[in-house]
């Protein structure tokens, strides 16, 4: 098995960070190794992979106290959280930490003090436009999962009766111990699943287990107004629990698309447009796109300059769970023709002759610009 870096550190974070330390800390890692922004590139994506499992973690106040305390260690077995596609296991951390965690590390009791197994839980990511996160959308997500076993109702027993014995390899307890080193360890009993107890008439479907691996697909609402990283979660559809016990959760993390046009942050949009210089020196009227489909006008004043902003009330992104907008920033970026015609240069050369002529160009900013170096040339002789 491979060694596994230090979750803070995957995320560039202290060990005291707060919770919103965290998120932003997550965020901002989750943005630079996206795959989308690194298509390709494999050591990136399983970066990508690490820091979603980094943030699952501590994002968790007794997951994290486990690992604060424990490390890695806390999460072997099956304990932790997984990685890989769609296997996230969030179902507890072993039975060595059973006494200390109660019910959240070691599971349920059932009847007659057997353990019962929840099923475990699954994260799946789905990647939508900018357009489908502010009207909201529907995704249908294909999830490989476990379901309860038909032949045996899911009670792994061949008799549908779920007759079970002490296990032979813990006795019962669910417990194995192995000395290692100077320290006495107790995991999970391999043999029946740190259950303590064993179908005594497996089912020949499912081995006992009382569930079946399938390919499920669910139909998931993204609500309008979501942003890149929320993770929703759809309780009781995850894996099924074994012998009849509670199903996990499914976990769907929601990617954005970066958009051509449109850039977000927060419930506002920035929309980058480009005017002719002629357009910003005489001012008009520009029709612009909004996210939401529609188009808007902008009065453009004359003389406006590049970099300039022109706000959009009320035209900005959905706010999620409420039925208001942000604001529409469009940005202005005044372009130099290029490849001018013989008469645009001629033109242009009058205009600059004109401005010269009168010993008044039209730019302040680039007068004062130059009356300072001509005083900072002149300080100098």
């Amino acid at each position: 098995m491979l060694a596994k870096h230090d979750y803070y550190a995957l995320l560039e974070a202290n060990k005291d960070a707060s919770p919103e330390d965290l998120k932003k800390a997550y965020r901002k890692q989750a943005m630079k190794f996206h795959p989308d922004r690194n298509p390709g590139d494999k050591a990136a994506e399983a970066k990508f992979k690490e820091v979603n499992e980094a943030y699952d973690v501590l994002r968790d106040e007794q997951k994290r106290a486990a690992y604060d305390r424990y490390g890695h260690a806390a999460f072997e077995n099956g304990g932790g959280s997984a990685a890989g596609g769609f296997g996230f296991q969030e179902g507890g951390l072993g039975d060595i930490f059973d006494q200390m965690f109660g019910e959240f590390m070691g599971g349920r009791r059932g009847a007659g003090g057997a353990r019962t197994r929840a099923g475990s839980d699954l994260r799946a990511q789905v990647e939508i436009g900018l357009e489908e996160a502010f009207s909201g959308t529907k995704v249908d997500l294909r999830v490989p999962t476990r379901v309860a076993c038909d032949a045996c109702a899911g009670t792994g027993s061949a008799n549908k009766q779920a007759e079970r014995e002490n296990c032979s390899t813990c006795g019962g307890s669910g417990k194995v111990r192995a000395q290692q080193g100077f320290f006495l360890v107790e995991r999970s009993c391999p043999t029946c699943g740190g259950m303590g107890r064993v179908v005594r008439n497996p089912c020949r479907v499912c081995s006992g287990a009382g569930t079946v691996p399938r390919e499920r697909t669910l139909s998931v609402a993204i609500p309008a107004g979501v942003e890149d990283g929320v993770r929703i979660r759809l309780q009781g559809e995850g894996e099924a629990g074994a012998a009849n016990a509670p199903a996990g959760d499914l976990y769907v993390h929601v990617a954005i698309r970066p958009h051509d046009i449109f850039q977000r942050d927060g419930a506002n949009v920035y929309c980058r447009v480009p005017l002719r210089m002629t357009q910003a020196a005489l001012g008009g009227d520009v029709e612009v796109p909004v996210i939401d489909g529609t188009r808007a006008k902008v009065k453009i004043n004359a003389g406006t300059q590049s970099g300039d902003q022109f706000r959009l009330r009320g035209k900005g992104f959905s706010v999620l769970r409420s039925a208001a907008r942000g604001d529409m920033y469009v940005q202005v970026a005044v372009e130099t023709p290029l490849s001018l015609t013989k008469r645009q240069r001629e033109l242009l050369e009058e205009f600059e002759a004109e401005a010269t002529r009168h010993n008044k160009n039209g730019s302040p900013e680039s007068e004062g610009f130059f009356a300072k170096v001509s005083a900072f040339f002149e300080g100098r002789s």
